[in-house]
């Protein structure tokens, strides 16, 4: 058997391997002590049956998050399945038996920085979108921006991925993007009516080349920025604060993926200083209309409410809310499956966080029109 990887996104340390077992660790964020991200190839015979031991797991950073989990595979890199996997004695075990002579293994279906880019350049062609790039990351990549629409109208912002192991994140955006790009789409047209929208698909491009679960480059959490971010350690938020000044904001979602929970639902800013009677009523029609476009999301489960004026404004959603005056939500999607309408092969998918991101518009719609 061989073990890879030395390619994008790729994270796994192999510490033995014996026949076809083998035995691996993830390796830490760089400059950071997070991990839990891992993504890794395996070369052997076609109908051998592999087995692999995660030694560290009980030392990543969400420990809880092995629960009921499932490690994702792919032969071809697009559709991706869940295979057998337990989580016993501190430790991940999984196996598999080959149908191929390669396939890869990952904590989700990753998204590519090659996918990135391609869904950045193949956006800018519709007449209604620019590619802005509003600065370079620590390691000189660049901070990419979509303007979907007329700056002169209402400003919606929406930015993906600060934690760059959060791939379902990027799938939820591109979902969302395709469906505003669409001339067919009426409430697209209806919205941009009224709202400009300006998408960061990717808050984190070096964490997430470098196979990070949580921090970029210089091992900033970027969702803990918000408050004094810095050129030198968190530039991607610097920037995309700074172009949030000159536009404004009138509303704003932040996509992320959460590694415990087995639900997709939003946490709001009940916790900011200036929240008030009516943010409160907008996130509780966002959250009604969703619930009723996309059945994937639930109200039931969820992070625990913040205690009023005691929100962490170092956080996005946070943040904005709290400076800008506007239905602020983070969006959370599993990493596991989807424990209200479950699917035992793929688990929550790619798919399925692409349609997500199309419902998000139509909740946009029916909740700020």
């Amino acid at each position: 058997m061989h073990i890879n990887q030395n390619f994008d996104s790729g994270n796994i340390l192999v510490k033995d391997i014996q026949n076809n077992s083998a035995t691996l660790a993830i390796r830490t964020d760089t400059n950071s002590e997070f991990k839990q991200w891992f993504h890794f190839k395996l070369n052997g015979k076609v109908g051998d049956s592999y087995d692999f031991v995660v030694a560290n797991a009980s030392e990543c950073s969400y420990e809880k998050g092995w629960d009921n989990y499932q490690v994702a595979a792919s032969y071809d890199g697009d559709y991706w399945f869940r295979i057998d996997t337990q989580y016993e004695a501190k430790q991940l075990k999984f196996k598999h038996t080959l149908e191929h002579n390669s396939i890869f293994f990952a904590y989700f279906a990753p998204y590519s920085y090659q996918r990135h880019q391609q869904l950045i350049h193949n956006a800018q062609h519709s007449a209604l979108c620019q590619h802005l790039v509003l600065g370079e990351t620590v390691q000189g990549r660049t901070i990419d921006l979509l303007q979907i629409g007329d700056a002169n109208k209402k400003p919606l912002w929406v930015t993906a991925r600060q934690h760059p192991g959060e791939t379902m994140a990027e799938w939820c955006a591109e979902g969302l993007i395709d469906q505003l790009l669409d001339d067919n789409n009426a409430v697209a047209r209806k919205m941009l009516n009224e709202y400009c929208f300006y998408i960061v698909p990717n808050m984190n491009p070096d964490g997430s080349v470098n196979g990070n679960l949580r921090s970029n480059y210089a091992g900033a959490n970027l969702n803990r920025e918000w408050m004094e971010p810095s050129i030198e350690k968190s530039p991607e938020v610097f920037y995309v604060r700074q172009k949030m000044q000159k536009t404004g904001v009138a509303g704003y979602l932040d996509l992320h993926g959460d590694e415990g929970l087995p639900y997709i639902f939003v946490a709001g800013c009940e916790g900011n200083p200036s929240f008030n009677e009516a943010l409160a009523q907008q996130e509780a029609n966002f959250s009604e209309n969703l619930k009723l476009i996309n059945p994937d999301f639930q109200t039931e489960y969820g992070y625990p409410k913040d205690e009023p004026g005691k929100a962490n404004l170092t956080v996005a959603s946070n943040w904005v809310g709290e400076n800008f005056n506007c239905l602020a939500l983070t969006l959370e999607m599993p990493f596991k499956d989807n424990a209200n309408i479950s699917d035992a092969d793929t688990g929550w998918s790619p798919e399925r966080s692409y349609i997500l991101g199309g419902s998000l518009l139509t909740a946009l719609f029916q909740t700020l029109s």
